[in-house]
């Protein structure tokens, strides 16, 4: 399957389904070894797929458990540049579409996930300690520290 999504030249785009799974306080993020950050669970929405069925996919194959959506939280436009990562000295621009995934009560999951090859790490973070990791998307720890009634339409520049 292809993701939704291309390079052209030194521009990258992504359409990209995210979830905000949320357990006892603390948000689930993701790192791997190749990586200077830690970074929502989610990935590429695939041609003809649905971001619903992106974020049940993604969710499964990086926490090795069926979450259920709740409802679809934040629309996010973020465009940012990466000078260390995979993507370096690409100019990005992501849609994500994130979803809010229904509690199970507890923390326990099944992650065997690779990302290019190189084992995935799951990490619980209280949410009111985010802002003292390096954790994309840099809006998560402000938009949960807030109630919400509708969607939201969320950007951000992080370009350099």
């Amino acid at each position: 399957m292809y993701d939704c999504g291309f390079t052209k030249e030194n521009n990258w785009f992504r359409y990209r389904a995210g979830a905000i799974i949320i357990e006892n306080g603390c948000v689930l993020f993701a790192g791997n070894k190749n990586e200077n950050y830690l970074y929502s669970i989610g990935g590429g929405v695939h041609m003809g797929e649905t971001a619903e069925d992106a974020v049940l996919r993604e969710v499964f194959e990086e926490t090795g458990v069926h979450y259920e959506i709740d409802h679809l939280a934040v629309i996010h436009e973020n465009f940012f540049n990466d000078n260390c990562g995979t993507l370096k000295g690409l100019n990005c621009h992501e849609i994500s579409f994130y979803f809010l995934m229904k509690s199970r009560g507890t923390q326990e999951l099944h992650s065997n996930s690779y990302e290019y090859g190189v084992k995935e790490e799951m990490y619980w973070i209280p949410i009111k300690d985010l802002d003292k990791y390096k954790a994309f998307p840099s809006f998560m720890k402000e938009y949960l520290s807030t109630e919400h009634s509708e969607i939201e339409h969320i950007i951000t520049d992080e370009r350099v």
